[in-house]
Parts: structure tokens; sequence; C-alpha cells
């Protein structure tokens, strides 16, 4: 498996439009592409972290622009991009909760 994290400084007053452009992508990227998802999150210190999976290294590289207008929206939204952190899975014990933590 392949993953990506992204970090970025968002917008003042942006912070949904990005939600909104990443959740657009990503559903158009696992559509066409065949990402394993992302998962999208705000830390304490007001930067915006996102990890996305893929099956492989090649899939990500292939993957063209499937929602030309979400990204435009996170484009906007979106005040300083850091570098990409490109990782391969070593192991994995990342465990989705049951229905009983619900």
């Amino acid at each position: 498996m392949f993953a990506v994290i992204y970090r970025w400084k968002v917008r003042p007053g942006r912070e949904q439009q990005l939600v909104d452009g990443w959740h657009r992508v990503t559903l158009a990227i696992h559509q066409e592409c065949g990402s394993y998802g992302s998962r999208l999150h705000r830390s304490d210190d007001d930067t915006w972290v996102a990890y996305a999976r893929w099956p492989d290294r090649e899939t990500r590289e292939k993957c063209g622009t499937p929602d030309p207008e979400g990204e435009a929206m996170m484009r906007e939204a979106i005040a300083e991009y850091f570098p990409e952190t490109r990782l391969t899975l070593v192991d994995d014990l990342l465990a989705e909760p049951g229905p009983e933590a619900g």
C-alpha cells in the first residue's frame, strides 16, 4: 500500500470550502482512479492535514484530475501548501472501531 500526507494552511473563513472540495475530489479519485480514500484532519496549530491511501505508487501517479471544480475549490481555500510526504506501508495496526464503539 502507498499513502500520501498533505498539509496546508487555509485562508480564514474558507475552511468549509476546503472540506467540500476535498470531499468531492476524494470521491471522484476513488471512483475514477481506484484510490482507497482519505482522511482530512485539522490540527491544534490550525494546519490542515490529509492522509490518502492508494493500492500503489503507480496508481496514484496515473490519476489525473477527475473533478477540476473540486480542485479549484481547494486551491481557492488554501493559503499555503507544505511539501507532500509519500509513504510506503511497512506495518499496519490501524483498525476501525466496531459497532459497539459508536
